[in-house]
């Protein structure tokens, strides 16, 4: 390659590699270099953002002036150059409480000038940002626009813009998220709405005493929930080290420390399936509570998801399979007693393996034939009965290997104290009297590290740092966990992939 010969702005590949629009693009920012300006200044002010002019001179009529000047900026999302006047629709950006406002701007020959006017007709493309300075006006057609005095380039787009009235596939959206921003109002709404669902949240649990904290993600042992890691490599220390599967060991720690309500909002990473509501990284709320138990932990949560409600104005949610009434009854569900109403026949925690494998033969649900009784009660329920409970269902009463870290039935043998949230016949958060008794979870823990040696990827490991806090003393407490995600996805009726800003995705090629 000669040494004249014009590279990619990027230091990539020859200009003549790029796409015809791009080349352009790229010539356009170096004829601006070239002549002494900067197609990435950083001195431009605006005076007034887009939704403040339009909310300040409302009602203008058609060819109706003012002489109030105010500096603008934006995207240029539509571009139409004609002889002596010249049209551009800029975007700007959207906020917490408000969508990506548009508003006109207009260039005059008579206003700026013949190389002022000639310079945006030859320099400015879709989706460059420009800066401009003039008076409010509405157009002959009645349009709110700025007349422009001066204008400047404030950003040169050297990629073109999607399309806008054709928009971007759904592989397209969840890889180009920031294009998908720019094109689709309804993605920028799916961000606003995850700020606000999350901004309620924490302010639910604030009102209610709870301290936020923050745990590490790294972490030595894996632990918390029954999950495959994620492994990871610390160079400084020479040891392998983990992704955090559960927020719940670290939290317990603080509340042995004296804390009265602890929560924590953050990634969990687990190193499972993906599917349309599964990631591998998603967003987990855990909140802990002292003197309480499974019910006033479920009390929380409930009061969590309608305060999500209030804040949406959502209280009942139309689905594809009906209404979710979140003002209606949240029933308790015990899973034996769920099950036997699904199939007919009495459940309990002592029906033999051999009648819970017919029942899944009976109902074609596929099973591993090392799974014992406790393990085919739970698949059981996830298939055949989990699915069709729409309405907030608190089910409850799980056989004791759902959750190693829950507190043994008190009048149940052989079941918890524990339950699952499921609405729209999909789990939305989990919770549980915890088990604090340091003797029987050391017993659990052994167990779970038994069955790690043996060969289960998702089976915790003995976790001697948190065994010695909890031997401190803990109060009793209950616990709860909420998928963030899943939560959004019952508010806005979309898949993970979609509340995720930026999901997890098969590399391309």
């Amino acid at each position: 390659m000669s040494s004249q010969q014009p590279t990619d702005p990027r230091g990539e590949e020859p200009e003549q590699d790029l796409p015809e629009q791009m080349r352009v693009r790229a010539a356009k920012r170096r004829r601006c270099l070239e002549a002494g300006g900067q197609p990435y200044p950083v001195d431009l002010r605006r005076t007034h953002t887009l939704a403040q002019v339009r909310a300040g001179w409302p009602g203008l009529g058609p060819g109706e002036e003012t002489d109030d000047e105010v500096a603008v900026g934006g995207r240029v999302v539509f571009l139409r150059n004609s002889g002596r006047l010249c049209f551009a629709t800029l975007q700007d950006g959207f906020t917490p409480d408000a969508d990506a406002e548009r508003l006109q701007v207009m260039l005059s020959r008579a206003e700026i000038g013949d190389e002022a006017l000639a310079g945006w007709k030859s320099e400015v493309d879709l989706g460059d940002f420009v800066w401009v300075r003039g008076r409010v006006v509405a157009s002959r057609r009645g349009e709110l626009s700025v007349m422009a005095a001066q204008w400047r380039l404030a950003s040169k787009a050297l990629r073109p813009l999607p399309v806008l009235h054709k928009g971007l596939s759904e592989e397209s959206r969840v890889r180009q998220r920031h294009n998908d921003l720019i094109v689709r109002p309804e993605a920028r709404a799916m961000l606003r709405t995850r700020a606000r669902i999350t901004r309620t949240i924490r302010e639910s649990l604030e009102a209610q005493g709870y301290l936020e904290v923050e745990g590490p993600v790294l972490q030595t042992l894996h632990g918390g929930a029954a999950a495959r890691p994620f492994i990871t490599h610390l160079n400084a220390f020479d040891i392998d080290m983990y992704l955090r599967i559960a927020l719940e060991l670290h939290l317990k720690r603080v509340m042995v420390g004296g804390a009265d309500r602890v929560y924590e909002i953050g990634r969990v990473f687990r190193n499972e399936g993906v599917d349309s509501s599964h990631s591998p990284e998603f967003t987990m709320l855990e909140a802990y509570q002292s003197w309480g138990d499974q019910f006033t932990i479920a009390e929380t949560l409930r009061s969590i998801i309608m305060d999500v409600a209030d804040a949406l104005g959502a209280h009942r949610i139309e689905t594809g399979r009906g209404v979710i009434d979140l003002d209606g009854e949240w029933a308790w569900l015990p899973v034996h007693e769920g099950l036997s109403d699904r199939l007919g026949r009495r459940i309990t925690p002592e029906t033999p393996l051999e009648e819970l494998r017919d029942a899944a033969r009976a109902n074609g649900v596929a099973f591993d034939e090392g799974w014992g009784p406790q393990k085919m009660v739970v698949e059981l329920f996830g298939e055949l009965v989990e699915k069709d409970l729409m309405a907030p269902t608190f089910v409850c009463d799980y056989p004791e290997i759902a959750q190693p870290l829950a507190r043994r039935h008190r009048s149940k043998p052989g079941c918890i104290e524990a339950w699952d949230l499921i609405i729209g016949g999909m789990e939305r958060g989990t919770g549980f009297s915890e088990l604090v008794d340091p003797v029987v979870q050391r017993e659990i823990l052994i167990a779970q590290s038994l069955a790690a040696s043996a060969g289960d990827p998702e089976a915790m490991q003995l976790d001697e740092d948190f065994l010695s806090a909890l031997e401190q003393g803990c109060p009793p407490m209950g616990g709860l966990g909420l998928g963030i995600d899943r939560l959004i996805m019952l508010f806005t009726d979309a898949g993970i992939r979609e509340t995720i800003l930026f999901p997890l995705l098969r590399p391309q090629g």
